[in-house]
């Protein structure tokens, strides 16, 4: 039997959606209980596959907007973005989509 952190990923894809474009080179941080699991910047299509052994059950992605939208030279509304997420076997994905003054989220395919 396979054990079932073999089984279980997680993945993230953000969006710009204000400039419609993927949002690359914001920094995530990955957390379980309060404690860090991994931390990674997005890619420049705005993607992280996270590659650490992950089990199932609850963690929270904190991604840093402010600090990303001021690197853009933009104002923004929320200075961080946390989403708490539940995680099972297999693979999730969390996307998000953000603009300066509001975000949403999904869980994606």
């Amino acid at each position: 039997m396979t054990s079932p952190s073999a089984q279980t990923s997680l993945s993230t894809h953000v969006l710009d959606a204000a400039r419609g474009k993927p949002a690359a080179d914001l920094q995530v941080v990955l957390s379980r209980m309060n404690e860090p699991v991994a931390a990674a910047h997005t890619d420049s299509d705005g993607r992280i596959s996270w590659a650490v052994a992950l089990d199932p059950g609850d963690y929270l992605l904190h991604f840093a907007t402010g600090a990303w939208f001021a690197s853009t030279d933009r104002e923004a509304f929320y200075p961080t973005v946390e989403l708490h997420v539940t995680i099972g076997a297999g693979h999730t994905h969390v996307a998000l989509l953000l603009s300066p003054f509001a975000y949403t989220t999904y869980r994606g395919s």
